[in-house]
């Protein structure tokens, strides 16, 4: 009889059951074949989004496939703070004594970030020549610099996170990324990996059709455009310049902008809107079912990226390619701009511009045939790029086949 393969995964936030989202690992970890693999995710017992304890309960962790370890973290109030680095310094701490009294695994797949988490993991595998593979998520510290930005300053206290990260890109044995920009910037640092692979976060194309069957929108105006966001209400998101253009446009269309989510910021743009009379209704934080159910309801997407900001192919791409929806662009990033022009799937606009936002949208607004003519290609690039069941047979065959 065959010796299963021990794979752990270390990844420090990702979703737990009870926890609403469409999580990347567990997706995976469900995915192995158990005949083949021996599967645990080791995380955190602190909820980054809701800022809680987590707790699971029995009957929750028996209906996974795989072991769930949650580990010790104190947890913090602001995302940009010394209390969440000191609170990732424990979680690392956790880790390290966590895997010192484990049985050695035969590989570590792990998320970056965090980089204290990661680190540890780094250093573990390296030490003990375990194979270590990395998805990078997001970049830090360049997501930082959105908040905290002070030349020179900010390069002294970001230097000590921008070696960690290096020293973690640089010991992996493969590496996955959320998109090609991320995988780019490991390779400048590991000598090891001749390829990055770059796998978008995307969704499950199948299970989100049945999402949309299953919480349709019955009572959809006719006479009204939606124009859609979903995501974080954060620094790195610039609905000011979405309302700026919302209002330029008052009184020439009916565009409702329905708002999907949560964050620091959100009471600040509920107020803006309020104060610039744009019909905005911002619905918090959703279940991933009844979000699914309201953004295919929409017409156009919107994604308003602010200046600087370190993302690159992120969720709602995803989301707003599978619900099949025109995307009028903000984002600076050159991968996402190419993405959107190969497919001619919505607009790049001008970032921070609201007349630029304004006139094309109008320009969406006019050209009901173009609207549906680009929601078919949004479908078509979901079907090519954002479909876990395609997408993720790569990172599958990289955990139980080499």
């Amino acid at each position: 009889m065959d010796i299963l393969k021990d794979i752990i995964f270390i990844t420090h936030f990702t979703q737990v059951p009870g926890e609403a989202g469409n999580g990347r690992f567990h997706y995976i970890a469900e995915r192995i074949n158990k005949e083949n693999a021996y599967v645990e995710v080791v995380t955190t017992s602190f909820s980054h989004r809701t800022k809680t304890r987590r707790n699971v309960t029995d009957e929750q962790r028996n209906s996974l496939s795989y072991k769930l370890t949650m580990l010790y973290e104190p947890g913090y109030f602001k995302n940009v703070s010394v209390k969440r680095l000191y609170s990732h310094y424990v979680m690392g701490k956790s880790l390290k004594k966590y895997l010192k009294n484990r049985k050695k695994p035969d590989v570590i797949y792990c998320s970056v970030p965090s980089l204290s988490v990661a680190k540890v993991a780094a250093k573990y595998a390296q030490k003990n020549n375990i194979k270590f593979i990395i998805d990078i998520q997001d970049l830090w510290p360049e997501a930082f610099r959105m908040v905290f930005n002070i030349p020179i300053i900010s390069d002294m206290i970001f230097y000590p996170m921008r070696k960690k990260a290096d020293f973690i890109y640089s010991t992996a044995d493969e590496i996955i990324a959320v998109s090609q920009t991320y995988a780019e910037r490991a390779l400048k640092v590991n000598r090891k990996c001749k390829k990055a692979y770059a796998v978008f976060l995307g969704t499950e194309l199948s299970y989100f059709d049945q999402l949309v069957e299953e919480n349709k929108i019955d009572n959809k105006p006719q006479d009204e455009i939606w124009l859609a966001y979903v995501g974080t209400l954060g620094h790195s998101y610039d609905l000011i310049c979405v309302i700026d253009a919302l209002f330029l446009l008052k009184g020439k269309y009916n565009i409702k902008f329905i708002v999907m989510g949560d964050g620091p910021l959100k009471s600040k743009f509920e107020k803006y809107a309020k104060e610039q009379g744009v019909n905005a209704y911002f619905t918090g934080r959703l279940d991933y079912g009844k979000m699914v159910g309201i953004l295919s309801s929409c017409d156009i997407a919107v994604n308003p990226i602010s200046r600087g900001a370190a993302q690159s192919i992120i969720n709602k791409h995803g989301d707003y390619a599978a619900a099949g929806l025109p995307v009028l662009n903000t984002q600076e990033c050159l991968e996402y701009k190419e993405l959107l022009l190969e497919y001619n799937v919505g607009l790049n606009c001008e970032n921070g511009d609201p007349v630029d936002l304004a006139e094309k949208l109008s320009y969406l607004c006019e050209n009901a045939d173009l609207r549906n003519a680009m929601g078919q290609n949004s479908r078509k690039l979901a079907e090519d790029k954002f479909d876990r069941e395609k997408t993720y047979g790569e990172i599958l065959n990289m955990l139980c086949v080499n």
